[in-house]
């Protein structure tokens, strides 16, 4: 199974390379810029080539991408709309650099315009976005928890844009376990989880499931509470995640733990320790 965490890329992109390495990981996800800025700097080729040097020499892969916080497709407002659809294209390019394979994002709130218009806005912006990105990069629509105006958190609103977007290929999921879980569907037990990916399979389809996030749940099943736990510390307990490690239709799927941190990743050892050992 490939596990591994989020990593700051603090002081470089090949420095998160060799945290994720000291640390257990097989996969990491990092960010390409600031989380918290529209602005990016782009990257330089010595950053680039050492990402690279890197990555050979730890044997880390894939690195998946996640987009920055700030960005929201189905808002209304034409200001956050224009800088969020520019901050996706830059991040696209900057993932091309580094021949990052999977991009992750967050569908986006409709900020009370309604579920529909959230849709619609996601789906234009999208073709917008890959109209004028030439990456074979998978974009990855990342399930939610529900939480506010946030879209994604059935699995039939997630098919909604996926059947809208032009080019389908490029389209995919990340499953996080926090968020399926908090938005209503059950998967603390066997007969539950296999409705449930039954569901996803018949809904969206299990070949479009590029990527798990897996985190434990600081609130019950159908709470909306987006907030993640440590491995089987929260309302999900050990036995989704020992479902998941287990079933060989995910066998070769990248998993990233985004479990609360410490200063040293301590906790995120122990977390891909605990994950590790429920592996048959």
């Amino acid at each position: 199974m490939l596990l591994g965490a989020h990593i700051s890329i603090a002081d470089g992109f090949g420095e998160s390379l060799i945290r994720g390495k000291n640390i257990g990981c097989d996969t990491i996800q990092i960010f390409v810029k600031s989380n918290i800025q529209w602005k990016a700097r782009d990257i330089e080729n010595f950053k680039i080539q050492e990402f690279f040097f890197n990555k050979r020499e730890t044997k880390i892969d894939p690195v998946i991408a996640h987009s920055s916080y700030l960005i929201n497709l189905a808002s209304s407002n034409k200001r956050i709309r224009n800088l969020s659809i520019m901050s996706f294209i830059k991040e696209l390019k900057m993932a091309k650099e580094l021949k990052i394979q999977y991009f992750i994002f967050h569908p986006g709130y409709h900020k009370g315009a309604g579920l529909k218009k959230g849709i619609k806005l996601i789906v234009k912006a999208l073709n917008q976005i890959i109209s004028k990105d030439n990456s074979r990069i998978i974009i990855l629509l990342e399930t939610t928890s529900g939480q506010g105006s946030s879209i994604g958190y059935r699995f039939e609103q997630l098919a909604d844009i996926i059947d809208k977007v032009n080019k389908k290929k490029r389209i995919g999921i990340c499953f996080d376990t926090c968020h399926v879980f908090s938005s209503g569907y059950e998967i603390r037990n066997r007969k539950d989880y296999e409705k449930t990916f039954e569901e996803f399979e018949k809904i969206i389809g299990i070949k479009r499931l590029k990527v798990f996030h897996l985190n434990d749940s600081k609130g019950d099943l159908g709470s909306i509470i987006d907030r993640h736990q440590h491995i089987g510390k929260g309302y999900l307990g050990l036995k989704p995640f020992r479902f998941i490690l287990n079933d060989k239709r995910f066998q070769n799927i990248p998993m990233i733990i985004e479990t609360p941190k410490d200063g040293d990743y301590k906790k995120d050892i122990e977390n891909l320790t605990i994950l590790r050992s429920l592996i048959k």
